[in-house]
């Protein structure tokens, strides 16, 4: 608990966007089944992965500026290739709510 108390408000919302979009993915991975599955799982546990090396894990203290910049790659790249997989029909209510998640959350990233 100690940790999380010495988050910053933007840090702490980082946090909080990044396991609503990580819950999101396993969801997905959970319901969609086939080749899907894996993907949406390992992304889901890819956001999870790289949250706990940008806050909770001291020994990449020193690296935490490469790990927000790979971070924001990931998030980004999630971004965009639901859009490459999805057109013309991206309209999915839980899809265009997880971008909108996902594009705070790269401003966030960016802005830190």
């Amino acid at each position: 608990m100690d940790m999380v108390a010495n988050l910053s408000g933007r840090q702490k919302a980082i946090v909080g966007l990044t396991v609503v979009t990580a819950v999101i993915h396993v969801v997905l991975g959970i319901i969609s089944g086939g080749s899907f599955m894996v993907i949406f799982l390992l992304n889901g546990l890819g956001y999870l992965a790289l949250l706990a090396g940008l806050y909770f894990l001291p020994q990449l203290a020193g690296q935490r500026s490469m790990v927000r910049w790979a971070f924001l790659a990931f998030t980004a790249v999630t971004f965009i290739l639901y859009f490459v997989f999805n057109w013309p029909e991206i309209w999915n209510p839980m899809g265009i709510v997880d971008k909108l998640v996902e594009l705070v959350l790269m401003i966030l990233l960016f802005q830190e």
